[in-house]
């Protein structure tokens, strides 16, 4: 619109701009309520949501107080199904996975922990489980999984640990220069596991380090 336009003339030039992109405008107004009141509404249900999981995790841990093993089991159950991208619902599948190991129920406890690394919404919760995982899978004799399965854990996350449970998996394969190489690679981080790496060396035969 030009500024030499008198009133008159810019009244027009409006009215006519209002026929052709009236509707337009009022659909775009429209929309942007839509967006600004619907991300607010997405807000208060995304708060609920975690204020349910919340719950419905400390409830599942108060039962495991109670020695209500089966309903704090199906709590847990609950929460998978009904929260799953939360992040309680990743801490209850881990505690369900140790439920089910220590129930003897060493294929549950497995399937409980890959849900873990499928779902976690974090990534150090996910190799937090894939190392618990490993370590089930190397108890169960599945040596190829159980190294699969820590291969693909970030270098980063607790290196030493990673390590030492690389060095436990080939010794339980009877690949010992592989297990004392993982046993010096965990020694060689420092990260506070001396005593039982350097235990573990000496079972396979490697002189106490200097």
């Amino acid at each position: 619109m030009t500024a030499y336009l008198n009133e008159e003339q810019q009244v027009e030039v409006i009215k006519n701009w209002w026929k052709e992109n009236g509707k337009s405008v009022v659909i775009g107004v429209v929309l942007g309520f839509s967006v600004i009141f619907g991300w607010q509404g997405w807000q208060k249900y995304h708060v609920a949501q975690g204020e349910a999981a919340s719950n419905l995790y400390i409830g599942m841990q108060n039962l495991l107080s109670a020695g209500k093993m089966d309903a704090a089991v199906e709590a847990g159950k609950r929460l998978l199904g009904e929260h799953t991208d939360s992040v309680y619902a990743s801490f209850a599948a881990l505690k369900l996975a140790q439920l089910m190991y220590e129930r003897g129920d060493k294929a549950n406890a497995s399937e409980n922990l890959q849900w873990v690394v499928s779902h976690a919404p974090d990534a150090v919760i996910a190799d937090l489980a894939r190392m618990r995982l490993s370590r089930v899978q190397l108890d169960r004799q599945q040596y190829d999984q159980a190294l699969a399965t820590l291969d693909s854990v970030d270098p980063t996350f607790m290196p030493g640990m990673t390590a030492e449970l690389r060095g436990d998996i080939a010794r339980a394969k009877g690949d010992i220069d592989a297990a004392r190489k993982a046993y010096k690679q965990a020694l060689a981080t420092g990260s506070g596991i001396h005593d039982s790496v350097q235990m573990k060396l000496l079972e396979i035969g490697e002189g106490k380090s200097s």
